[in-house]
């Protein structure tokens, strides 16, 4: 009995481990990244964000625009004050410029996941700042 404890104790601890959001793996490509000429100061960049199972990317801010749209798998996603939303492949959603994204992660433990992200920024500024924790 004792063994069988034990051994339910280290399956529930590995199962928990397993769904702790794994930061600073996910893949950022940038796909085009141009100057507004009509904007001085600003530019837009094009991206995709690819998750493999269990991802996250850290808790960060924008200082620019960002608009997202799920290329594969479903995405959760928290913008400042608001509640978690769950994306799947076709949705969108909209980042106002200085906003606080406190999770954007792979819905799946076992299925990747893919974001295409369109920005508009200043010219010299970082895609995310991360968050003081």
């Amino acid at each position: 009995m004792k063994r069988l404890l034990a051994a339910a104790a280290i399956l529930t601890s590995l199962s928990a481990y397993a769904h702790e959001p794994v930061y600073h793996q996910e893949t950022l490509k940038v796909l085009q990244e141009h100057a507004l000429t009509n904007v001085p100061g600003k530019k837009t960049i094009m991206l995709t964000v690819d998750y493999a199972p269990g991802q996250a990317t850290v808790p960060h801010s924008h200082t620019g625009t960002a608009v997202a749209y799920v290329l594969q798998g479903e995405i959760i996603s928290r913008v400042n004050d608001g509640k978690a939303i769950t994306y799947k492949v076709g949705d969108s959603f909209y980042e106002p410029a200085g906003s606080r994204h406190f999770e954007s992660s792979n819905a799946s433990q076992t299925q990747p996941a893919k974001l295409l992200v369109v920005m508009v920024l200043d010219e010299k500024a970082e895609v995310l700042t991360p968050l003081a924790r």
